[in-house]
C-alpha cells in the first residue's frame, strides 16, 4: 500500500522540520529525477520550435537567384517576405495569453501535445504553397497553434524548480534550442541536394521533412511530459514524500498543484503591478534587436561571400555553437549567486551594444562575421537569467500562467518590427540603416532593464542571499530550511539606492 501523502500546515515550523527531515544527497537525488523527467524534453521542443520557425529564415536562400528559390517560385520581393515573420509574430500576439491560461485545466502534456501536432501540420502545409497570400495565411495559422508552448513551459518550470535555480532548466531550454540554428542549417544544406527531387524544390522538401518530424514528437510530448509535482501522472516516478519535498521547498509565490484552474484576482493583481508592464518593455526592446539579427543572420552570412552555395548554410554554425558555450557559461555563473542576476544583465546588454555598433560602423567581411558570432552569443546569453529573474515575482497558477503568456505577447511586437527594418531601399549599404535602428532599442532594453532592476531590488538580493545559505547547508551535507525569500511582503535590503546594514533589516 503506499504512503498517504503528506500534509503539512501553514507552520512555518512544520515546514522547516519536515525539510531538515532530508540530506543534501537525497535533495539531490530527488531533483535528478525532475531533471531527467524535463530537461532534455523541453530542450528538444523549444529545439524544433526554433526550427520551425526559423526555417523561413534559411529558406530564403536556398537556390538563391534560381529559379527553384522561394521568393522567386512565390514572385515575392524581399520586402513582402519580411511579412513571413511579422504575420507569425502578430498571430502570437493575439493567441498568447488564452492559450496559457488554459495550460492548467487541459494539463500541460496534454496541452503541449496539441501544440506540437496542429502546428507540425500546418509547417508540412507549408510545401504546397502556389503564392505569398498562401505563405502569409500558414504562417498567421503557426503563430497561432505555436501560441502558449514558450510561456506554458516556463510557467510550468515555476511549479518545480526554486526561482534561484531557475537557470539550470533555463539553461538547458535555450542551449538546446541554440541547436536549433545548427540542424536546422545543416538540414537545409543536406535537404538543398532534393533539389527537384518528387518535382518539388529543396525548400517545399524543407517544411514538408520538418512537418512530419514535429507530428511524431508530439506523441513523445504526450507521453513524457509531466504535469505538476503532485498530478496523479507524477505518482509512477514520485513518491508522495518526494512530491511533498518538491512543493514545500518552493518560495512563497510558487504556483501549486492544488491552485484553482483560475483566479481572476491573480489576473487583476498581474495587471496592476508595474513589474508586468516593465518586464513586459525589457523583452520587447531585446526581442527587436534579437530578431533583427536572428531574421537577417544567413542573408547577413551568405552576402559576405565567404562560400559559395549551398555551403553558405553551413556558416551559420559557428555562431551557434558560440551561443551555446555563452549559454553554459551563464548557467554555471547563476548558480554561484556571485552577483545578483540583473547586474549580469547589465554586462550581456552591454555586449549587445557593442555588437549592433559594429554591424553599421564595419565594413570588414571579417570583422562583421566575428560581430555576427559575438551579437549571437550576447543576445542568446541574455534569456537564461531574464527568465529566471522573472520567476521571482510571479504569484499562484493563474497569475504565473496570465503573467507570463500576456508578458511574451506584447514581447513578441519586437518579433513583428525587427524583420520591417530590412527595407530593400536600405541594402545597398549592408543595411547599416537597419542595424543602427536596432542598436537604438538595444540600447533602450539596457534602460528599461534598470528600471525593472531598481523595482526588485530588494527581491533580487534576497534571492541572492538565499541561493548562498542554500549552497552553504548543502555543502555541510543538508538542505537548507531557514527563512526563505519574501515576496508577498518584501524585505527592504534597500533605502533607495543605499544597501542597508544587517542590523537594519529585518531577517527572522
Amino acid at each position: 500500500m503506499p504512503k498517504a501523502p503528506v500534509t503539512l500546515c501553514d507552520d512555518e515550523n512544520v515546514r522547516s522540520n519536515f525539510l531538515a527531515s532530508f540530506t543534501a544527497k537525497e535533495a539531490d537525488a530527488i531533483m535528478k529525477k525532475v531533471d531527467n523527467r524535463f530537461l532534455v524534453l523541453i530542450g528538444l521542443m523549444y529545439m524544433i520550435k526554433q526550427i520551425d520557425v526559423n526555417n523561413a529564415a534559411n529558406v530564403k536562400v536556398l537556390q538563391v537567384g534560381e529559379p527553384t528559390n522561394i521568393l522567386t517560385e512565390l514572385n515575392m520581393s524581399t520586402n513582402q517576405y519580411n511579412w513571413v515573420q511579422s504575420i507569425y509574430g502578430i498571430a502570437y500576439i493575439l493567441f498568447e495569453t488564452p492559450s496559457n491560461l488554459v495550460l492548467k485545466r487541459m494539463s500541460p502534456h496534454v496541452w503541449q501535445a496539441r501544440i506540437f501536432f496542429c502546428w507540425g501540420i500546418i509547417v508540412a502545409c507549408h510545401a504546397a504553397v502556389q503564392n505569398r497570400h498562401a505563405l502569409y495565411a500558414l504562417r498567421f495559422l503557426l503563430g497561432m497553434f505555436e501560441a502558449g508552448m514558450f510561456p506554458g513551459v516556463i510557467a510550468q518550470l515555476a511549479a518545480w524548480y526554486r526561482t534561484d535555480e531557475m537557470g539550470r532548466p533555463v539553461a538547458w531550454f535555450f542551449t538546446i534550442q541554440n541547436t536549433s540554428n545548427i540542424v536546422g542549417s545543416l538540414l537545409c544544406y543536406g535537404i538543398s541536394y532534393m533539389n527537384g527531387v518528387g518535382g518539388l524544390s529543396a525548400w517545399r522538401w524543407v517544411y514538408l521533412i520538418e512537418g512530419i518530424i514535429t507530428i511524431f514528437f508530439a506523441g513523445a510530448v504526450f507521453t513524457i511530459l509531466p504535469d505538476y509535482p503532485k498530478s496523479p501522472r507524477s505518482n509512477a516516478w514520485l513518491t508522495p514524500r518526494e512530491q511533498e519535498f518538491i512543493e514545500v521547498r518552493l518560495p512563497e509565490n510558487a504556483p501549486l498543484t492544488s491552485d484553482p484552474f483560475f483566479s481572476a484576482k491573480e489576473i487583476v493583481a498581474s495587471l496592476r503591478s508595474p513589474l508586468i508592464w516593465s518586464f513586459m518593455l525589457s523583452q520587447m526592446l531585446v526581442n527587436f534587436g534579437n530578431y533583427a539579427l536572428t531574421w537577417y543572420l544567413p542573408t547577413i552570412v551568405t552576402n559576405l561571400g565567404f562560400t559559395a552555395l549551398p555551403k553558405n548554410q553551413l556558416l551559420n554554425i559557428p555562431p551557434a555553437a558560440a551561443a551555446i558555450g555563452g549559454l553554459i557559461f551563464s548557467s554555471w555563473f547563476l548558480g554561484k549567486a556571485y552577483i545578483v542576476r540583473p547586474l549580469y544583465i547589465m554586462f550581456i546588454m552591454t555586449g549587445m551594444v557593442v555588437c549592433f555598433v559594429l554591424f553599421f560602423t564595419l565594413d570588414s567581411r571579417i570583422g562583421i562575421y566575428i560581430a555576427c558570432i559575438l551579437g549571437t552569443t550576447f543576445t542568446s546569453s541574455y534569456f537564461i537569467p531574464f527568465w529566471a529573474w522573472r520567476t521571482a515575482t510571479l504569484r499562484g497558477s493563474t497569475g504565473s500562467a496570465f503573467t507570463l503568456g500576456f508578458q511574451n505577447a506584447i514581447g513578441q511586437v519586437g518579433t513583428v518590427t525587427a524583420p520591417q527594418l530590412f527595407q530593400q531601399k536600405w541594402a545597398y549599404s549592408g543595411y547599416k540603416q537597419s542595424f543602427a535602428i536596432a542598436a537604438a532599442g538595444t540600447v533602450a532594453a539596457f534602460f528599461a532593464n534598470l528600471w525593472t532592476w531598481w523595482l526588485t531590488r530588494n527581491t533580487e538580493y534576497d534571492v541572492m542571499r538565499v541561493r548562498r545559505l542554500i549552497r552553504q547547508a548543502k555543502k555541510e551535507g543538508k538542505v537548507f530550511h531557514g527563512d526563505d525569500v519574501k515576496v508577498f511582503e518584501e524585505r527592504g535590503f534597500f533605502d533607495g539606492l543605499r544597501k542597508r546594514s544587517d542590523v537594519e533589516v529585518a531577517v527572522v
